[in-house]
This record gives structure tokens, sequence and C-alpha cells, in this order.
């Protein structure tokens, strides 16, 4: 049993979370909580190293925030990944399992939006074919 029951809660212990500011129905970017000064070095030093490595998930999706937003912003992401993913490597005792550089397009992608919306159908009892377009028609 850990300390904290979610990777949540370790995340926000740790002032690693996305801050939160919303006011009269409008939100806007918060600042996160101090938390620990020398997890959260440690955490930028490994965000860097890994920012820098090839092929990973992690450099993948540093460089995806880093273009659509800032490198602060997506400093601050890398960090809270690489705490959750800590918090389920102690939580399941397992291993790191690398998801690869292209996990966000397969997550995303056409056949795994399929899949899900099968799988949404049948769970609602119904009976689901699927059919290719014909594009010669």
């Amino acid at each position: 049993m850990t300390r904290f029951p979610t990777a949540g809660h370790l995340a926000s212990w740790a002032g690693i979370c996305p801050g939160n500011h919303a006011s009269a129905g409008t939100s806007r970017t918060g600042r996160t909580r101090q938390g620990s000064t020398w997890l959260r070095t440690a955490l930028t030093e490994a965000t860097h190293a890994a920012a820098t490595t090839r092929e990973t998930y992690l450099a993948a999706h540093y460089a995806q925030i880093r273009g659509r937003r800032s490198v602060q912003k997506a400093v601050g992401a890398i960090r809270h990944d690489i705490l959750v993913a800590y918090w389920h490597i102690v939580a399941d005792n397992t291993v790191y399992r690398e998801l690869g550089p292209d996990w966000a397009q397969r997550r995303h992608g056409t056949d795994a939006q399929q899949k899900r919306l099968v799988a949404q159908l049948e769970k609602l009892g119904l009976k689901v074919t699927i059919e290719s377009k014909d594009k010669a028609a």
C-alpha cells in the first residue's frame, strides 16, 4: 500500500499538477503549488534528459507541447508524466514500459476511434456490423 491512493494525489502533494484558475465561467491557466523544491529540481533535470532522447514517448510528448505552448509548459507536463509513471511503477510493482513516439497517434487514430465506438454501441446492447465505404460508387 502506498502513501498516496492515486497518482493525482502524489502530483498534487508534489506541486507538479497543473494549476487551476477559473472565475465566472472563464478558465485561465493557473500557477502550480510550490511543493518540494528538491523534487521539482530532480524532475526538471529528468525532463530535460528525457526530452533529448530519441524515439521515446516522453520526447515526442515534449516536442508536441513545446510546439503548441512553450518550453516551460512542456517541462511541466513531462514532469507530471514522469511522476505519474513513477507512481504506477511503485503502486503496481511493475516495470516501466515505453509507449513509443507514436503513442498519441495510435491512441487517437481512426482505428482506435472505430474500436472505441463499436465497443460503446455493443455495451448498449446493439449488434454492430462494419462495412467499408466503397470508393468506386
